[in-house]
């Protein structure tokens, strides 16, 4: 019986050795979850910009955020679940992934029909979260250099 063990240790240890470690396990998921825990909870909008496109007509305003910690391997990479509710141009909640560093978090994920956003990027400034929309060249939409939609968010506290 002890013989079979070491065995199938022996044929399985050097496969289990070789296979990537997926990315929210272990000491990976513990270094993405420590580094995005400060962003981490759910954020009213004070101030915001809102932004309308010319190619689109339609004005934009961010209502809040919620960004949770729960994990999902994407592309290699660690990412967390989040939402982004809109007040304009209709009301809507949209679902979003992000990623937690020292320095920003970035959240991405919404539907090319929205528009050509390529997410946003927040920073926490004291016990606000301060952000603005990123736009993705991608989508076809010409945006103006300087054009931005900037926001700054209060975290709601828990109930």
């Amino acid at each position: 019986m002890r013989k079979r063990a070491l065995l199938a240790l022996a044929l399985v240890g050097p496969w289990a050795a070789c296979t990537p470690e997926p990315p929210c396990a272990a000491g990976r998921g513990r270094m993405a979850r420590t580094a995005a825990a400060p962003y981490a909870g759910r954020w009213q909008v004070a101030h915001g910009d809102t932004l309308t496109l010319p190619q689109m007509g339609d004005r934009f305003k961010l209502a809040s955020i919620t960004l949770d910690t729960t994990s999902l391997a994407v592309g290699g990479t660690c990412r967390f679940r989040g939402h982004l509710v809109f007040a304009a141009p209709r009301a809507e909640t949209l679902a979003v992934l992000w990623a937690g560093g020292p320095d920003q978090a970035l959240i991405s994920g919404w539907p090319a029909d929205l528009g050509p956003f390529g997410g946003l990027g927040v920073s926490l400034a004291a016990d606000s979260l301060r952000g603005a929309l990123l736009f993705d060249s991608r989508v076809g939409i010409a945006v103006t250099p300087g054009v931005t939609a900037q926001f700054v968010a209060r975290r709601v506290p828990p109930q």
